[in-house]
């Protein structure tokens, strides 16, 4: 037993913020941003909380899988962002469905997604669950440094989800960590506690550049090849693969490395920029959108992040 892909939706804030808007703020210009990330313009939310995105992302993906919410025995949601701890993305994505079964967040910052549909897959597989709705969600310019022109032109607001159910379509996976924020750290709110002697740091982003890139590349393509290999497939049976839209450059590294062509890649970085863990869910729902992902294709879905994590699926759509 293994899971199919019932329906996806996806959902991004109205807000538009091009590179030009950012050049007005810090010390860049479209140019740069485009050759160094790929992205033009991103979604910025103005009104919405990382829950709010989810739930229009959650709603989109019922829709797409014709079911009902009291049809949904688990939500799963992946997020580092939202405003609150408790009450979590998932459970206010449960309410506001109508759904009656259990909820929760889990946080592998950009992998999280892929973490949250291999747990989605560990539930279904043991036998008693139905249906899993799994969300990545993000409203990541709440903590961004919008000084740093390192990294507020990257990233932006957006939400992605799937449905899935009993089945045979999930072939592989693989998930890793490597513990540490030498590379990437997302510190939270320190407190108040007059008893703390700790380092109080500001809740920004903060990515070391370089070896965020040579980390990212490395892992696309091991973690590619590892997964395709233990799914009993080869490359040149894969139709697609879709990429954490972290930065046009890794894809393109990993796409010469693995000897695939970039077109067999989906990229939508340059709409919506870098979206954590709602990155893979949005690019598979903008691909299935889209009419060229059909029943019976292989895809390979992978992601890397914070953590330092990355994880890897093989799926038969």
């Amino acid at each position: 037993m293994s899971i199919k892909v019932l329906g996806t939706g996806f959902y991004v804030p109205e807000k538009v913020i091009t590179n030009d808007d950012l050049s007005k703020i810090v010390e860049t210009n479209d140019e740069w941003i485009t050759q160094r990330v790929g992205v033009k313009e991103r979604r910025v939310s103005e009104n919405e909380t990382a829950g709010d995105l989810a739930i229009n992302a959650a709603k989109k993906a019922l829709e797409s899988a014709d079911i009902k919410a009291d049809e949904i025995d688990l939500i799963i949601a992946a997020t580092i962002s939202h405003e609150t701890l408790c009450p979590t993305v998932a459970g206010l994505v449960q309410s506001a469905i109508g759904a009656n079964c259990p909820a929760f967040d889990i946080n592998s910052a950009c992998s999280g997604f892929l973490f949250a549909l291999d747990t989605a897959v560990s539930y279904i597989m043991r036998g008693n669950l139905r249906n899993v709705l799994v969300i990545g969600a993000e409203r990541l310019s709440k903590i961004v440094d919008w000084s740093d022109r390192a990294t507020c032109v990257i990233f932006g607001d957006g939400a992605g989800a799937f449905v899935v159910s009993k089945g045979e379509g999930y072939l592989a996976s693989h998930l890793s960590t490597q513990g540490g924020n030498e590379v990437i750290e997302i510190p939270s709110f320190s407190g108040t506690s007059p008893f703390y002697k700790g380092e109080v740091k500001h809740p920004y982003i903060f990515m070391d550049g370089q070896e965020t890139f040579k980390f990212a590349v490395n892992k696309i393509v091991n973690d590619i090849k590892l997964v395709v290999e233990k799914a009993g497939l080869t490359l040149e049976e894969i139709d697609y693969i879709v990429p954490h839209q972290a930065n046009i450059r890794i894809i393109e590294y990993a796409s010469k490395r693995l000897k695939v062509p970039m077109d067999k890649f989906f990229v939508n970085i340059d709409k919506y920029g870098n979206t954590s863990s709602a990155s893979v869910p949005m690019a598979v729902s903008e691909l299935y959108e889209t009419g060229n992902l059909k029943r019976g294709d292989n895809i390979v879905l992978c992601a890397f992040g914070g953590g330092l994590s990355s994880a890897a699926c093989v799926i038969k759509w």
